[in-house]
Parts: structure tokens; C-alpha cells; sequence
């Protein structure tokens, strides 16, 4: 089975590094074991299937992507600062990606949201959960910029689901045209959006 200890954690990786370049509908459990370097049975002594494989490795991608966005958006300094930090950090990973495969592969989970959006439900289920996370935790970022007067959004909630939606979209056009620069303008349009001052708004930046 190859090592009990590991094994589980390289099918992991291998599926994530295969599905960020050639998506999940293209993968074989043999080939995921051939990257993995473990024999066919350690895949299934670990997952019943290559769905329930799909569901853990956006739990393990979400569970590091949570924390670099807790982090992002942590109270240390002004909200308008933190949203901000949020698409430094979200440019920053497209650009190492980049350097690491030689092209933008975007973000692994807005990646699967599209290629299974009319199949693979559990996966489609969890995702969905997640994104919903990310915009609560923007809500709060964006809720707290409406209580210091610096936002003049009326829903914070629809605000933060508009903020995730374009972020989101800015990454899929920088996967598209192979360039992180795509998401050079997100932070004037989501200053826009929110209402904001941009000569306010670069004081608190």
C-alpha cells in the first residue's frame, strides 16, 4: 500500500496539483495513484470513490485558503485595509502558482464550481457551503467599514456577495489570459461598489 503514514496525504496532493491543471472530469484513480506514486488498493483503502476524493480535497484546499483569509482580514489594522490585503494575498498565490506550473490555474474551488456545475452534488453542496463562508467573513470586514462611516453600502450582506462574485471573476480572467495583472482593478471597482471615497479610502490603505 506504500506508506500508511503518507500515503493518504501524496493522493491528496496529487489530486489537487492534477485537478488545478486538467480539472476533475479528465482524472482516473490510476492516474492519480501514478502521480501519487502509491499501487491502485491505497486509493480505495482511503476513499470509496473518486468523488468522495473531490470532497476532501476542497475540504484540505478550504482549510489553508481559510486561514490565509482569517489571517487577511484579521482586526490588526482598518477594514478597507483588510479587504485590500484580502486581493494582495488572492494576486500574491496566482503569481507563485504561476511561477510554480508556468500558467495562472486560478482558484481550484471557483474551477470546480464551474466543471461541476450540474453534476457531482456533494462537491457542488460543499463548495457552495464555502463560499458562503467567504462572504460572511467579508460581511463582517465590510459591516465594520459601514460602522466607522468609510462605506455607504446599504446591504452588507449582498455587498460581500458581490465583493466574493468579482474577485472570483477577476481570478477566472487571469487564469483565461495566463496574467495575475487581471486583478490590478478589483480594488477601484470594489471601492465603487461599497460606496466608498476612493482619497478616504487610500488614507486608511
Amino acid at each position: 500500500m506504500g506508506r500508511t503514514s503518507d500515503a493518504r496525504e501524496r493522493i491528496l496532493t496529487a489530486a489537487r496539483t492534477l485537478m488545478l491543471s486538467r480539472g476533475y472530469s479528465a482524472l482516473g484513480v490510476a492516474g492519480i495513484c501514478a502521480a501519487a506514486g502509491v499501487p491502485k488498493g491505497s486509493f480505495y483503502y482511503f476513499f470509496a470513490s473518486k468523488e468522495e476524493l473531490a470532497v476532501a480535497v476542497v475540504e484540505e484546499h478550504w482549510a489553508g485558503q481559510r486561514a490565509e483569509w482569517t489571517r487577511a482580514l484579521g482586526e490588526d489594522v482598518p477594514p478597507l485595509r483588510r479587504l485590500r490585503r484580502l486581493y494582495e494575498v488572492t494576486e500574491a498565490g496566482l503569481r507563485a502558482g504561476r511561477e510554480d506550473c508556468g500558467a495562472v490555474t486560478g482558484c481550484l474551488l471557483g474551477n470546480l464550481a464551474l466543471e461541476l456545475s450540474t453534476t457531482t452534488e456533494s462537491v457542488r453542496e460543499r463548495l457552495r457551503e464555502i463560499f458562503d463562508e467567504q462572504v460572511e467573513l467579508v460581511a463582517r470586514t465590510v459591516a465594520e467599514a459601514r460602522a466607522r462611516g468609510e462605506v455607504t453600502v446599504a446591504d452588507t450582506g449582498a455587498a460581500a456577495r458581490a465583493l466574493v462574485a468579482q474577485l472570483e471573476g477577476r481570478v477566472l480572467f487571469a487564469k483565461l489570459y495566463d496574467d495575475p495583472g487581471r486583478l490590478d482593478a478589483l480594488w477601484a471597482d470594489s471601492l465603487a461598489l461599497l460606496g466608498a471615497e476612493e482619497g478616504r479610502a487610500a488614507e486608511e490603505v
